[in-house]
């Protein structure tokens, strides 16, 4: 190697062998690590690729790098880090913060002695951020493993895009941006961080003793409902030890946050509601947290919110709900509740005809057609080929639940089982919205009845507010069709997305935190996964 040296006559001979000195020890120390340096590097490369194999997708990232680390470079200090701090508030998330364990990988990687070492660490690591990854931005659980009736199709992203967008972008940024944008999430994550707060002040205090408080009663029992509802924030400081009308006011404001009858009585029914611990709420808002991540994408600027635990079916305009009617779902029975799932609505049938589904025709109207042949004598039974059968020749008594040959239509009319509209959203679970002619069952606090599709109280207004994106005068398009008497489908011009969701948990954006029952057990059992996945309550001072 050579060298060209340039120097000033006037710099000092001392000065200038000092510094020509220093410089051929450079370029010697240069040459002499090369070799080694290189041969490192190949040693690193190998442990990676070593470490990788058996994992399709981080060997085909590593790959792309010529198995180059993203953790163990002087420069990947900032990935290093932002990865550490990410992982420190996992808890925020609800995540199970304890199985991430970057900071410990990342201390062995600094301390390692040697380029094998550095590259198993270096895998290992990327191994975490995608976990961490996953779990933050589309959930820690599989929905349909734990309820086969949560048909939830979880975005999930590629982890091999998800490693090449996080090593070309600012680490802080990709990691911020990783949970769910919808307003929704940062909400509940505040309403989190709140309850663990009031768990460290010692939650809402006593229970309340009793089954029933109404307005005039007085006593011990009074007064801790008035304490309780103070420390809930529904009642104003006060020292009343009776059931007054300031008492009465927020117990319905609880009621109306909690799903229930507004009547101002504290029954059983809202007692066990009052006295539902926080710690409870808190798991609710953490099971609603897990659900966000599961519909992780764009709802649609117009969308329809089905929340089955509130029996409740909404239109949402870019953001803003826009119509609202009550709703009733499935019964409990484990083959009649309403499914979760996402679909797209394409078009309403008006005066339409109701196609008895299988299971009920075979375990509900078979026996009854046992006992009587013109029994549900308001359906027409047909075979095969579509030719209406004769009853009275029929002996039903040589037929089961798995030989019975007929289907069965209910034809348009005032009593139809569908009443005179449905909402379809084509889907493998036979799922629908529609009219009832059993009006009765709206005025319930709960209403789960159906055999799985959704009834809605206001199927009229729902139409006329779906077909207003298409025609100017939807009101009489609507009635033109139904005072025809015959069955017509009506297309939605531009088909609208309809989420089946289940939330006990959820957020205003403006107004108090509303809570539902689990009808279905469903958020029970989505906790107890999420706790055996080590997903833990906290209680938080300050």
């Amino acid at each position: 190697m050579g060298f060209i040296l340039m120097f000033s006559y006037t710099v000092p001979a001392r000065i200038l062998a000092q510094k020509l000195a220093i410089f051929v020890v450079a370029a010697l120390m240069i040459v002499a690590a090369s070799p080694q340096a290189h041969a490192q590097n190949a040693e690193f490369r190998q442990a990676v690729a070593q470490a990788a194999n058996g994992d399709r997708d981080l060997v085909a990232f590593y790959r792309e790098r010529n198995f180059e680390g993203i953790w163990s470079g002087s420069g990947d200090r900032a990935r290093r880090g932002a990865l550490q701090a990410a992982f420190d508030a996992a808890a925020d998330h609800g995540l199970p913060a304890a199985s991430y364990v970057a900071n410990d990988l990342i201390a062995r990687l600094q301390t390692a002695s040697t380029p094998q070492e550095q590259g198993r660490l270096e895998v290992a690591i990327s191994r975490q951020f995608l976990n961490y990854a996953r779990d933050v931005q589309t959930g820690v659980i599989v929905p349909s493993r734990i309820d086969e009736a949560i048909q939830r199709r979880v975005p999930l992203r590629s982890a091999v895009s998800t490693l090449r967008a996080f090593a070309q972008s600012n680490p802080a940024a990709f990691l911020r941006a990783l949970p769910p944008s919808a307003p929704e999430y940062a909400r509940l994550m505040g309403e989190k961080a709140r309850m663990e707060r009031l768990l460290a002040g010692g939650g809402w205090g006593p229970t309340v003793p009793g089954r029933k408080l109404e307005l005039g009663d007085s006593g011990p029992a009074v007064v801790a409902l008035r304490n309780r509802l103070q420390a809930m924030g529904y009642l104003s400081r006060s020292s009343t030890q009776t059931y007054d009308d300031a008492i009465v006011n927020a117990v319905q404001q609880f009621q109306l946050a909690h799903g229930l009858a507004t009547d101002g009585t504290a029954g059983a029914g809202t007692l066990a509601e009052i006295n539902t611990p926080p710690e409870r709420r808190l798991q609710a808002i953490i099971v609603a947290m897990e659900r966000e991540r599961w519909i992780n994408r764009p709802r649609g600027e117009r969308h329809i919110w089905v929340n089955l635990t509130d029996f409740t079916a909404k239109i949402i305009d870019n953001g803003v709900e826009t119509f609202s009617t009550r709703s009733v779902i499935g019964a409990r029975d484990r083959d009649r509740v309403t499914p979760e799932f996402s679909d797209v609505m394409e078009f309403m049938v008006i005066n339409p005809s109701w196609y008895v589904p299988r299971s009920i025709i075979t375990k509900e109207f078979l026996p009854q057609l046992q006992n009587n042949p013109n029994a549900v004598n308001n359906l027409i039974m047909t075979d095969s080929r579509g030719q209406v059968i004769d009853r009275t020749a029929v002996d039903f008594s040589t037929f089961t639940e798995e030989t019975f040959p007929f289907s069965m239509r209910e034809p348009p009319s005032q009593g139809n089982a569908l009443g005179l509209v449905k909402f379809m959203f084509p889907n493998r679970y036979n799922i629908y919205l529609h009219d009832t002619p059993a009006k009765s069952l709206f005025g319930r606090e709960t209403r789960a009845y159906s055999h799985g599709c959704v009834r809605l109280a206001d199927p009229f207004d729902f139409a006329y507010a779906l077909l207003s994106k298409q025609t100017s005068n939807p009101q009489e398009v609507f009635q033109s069709h139904l005072r025809s008497g015959k069955e017509r489908r009506v297309d939605i011009a531009n088909p609208v997305p309809v989420h089946l969701v289940y939330r006990t948990a959820y957020t205003q954006p403006e107004g108090r935190m509303q809570y539902r029952r689990d009808v279905y057990g469903r958020d029970g059992r989505i906790w107890n996964a999420l706790a055996r996945e080590g997903v833990v309550l906290r209680a938080i001072r300050g």
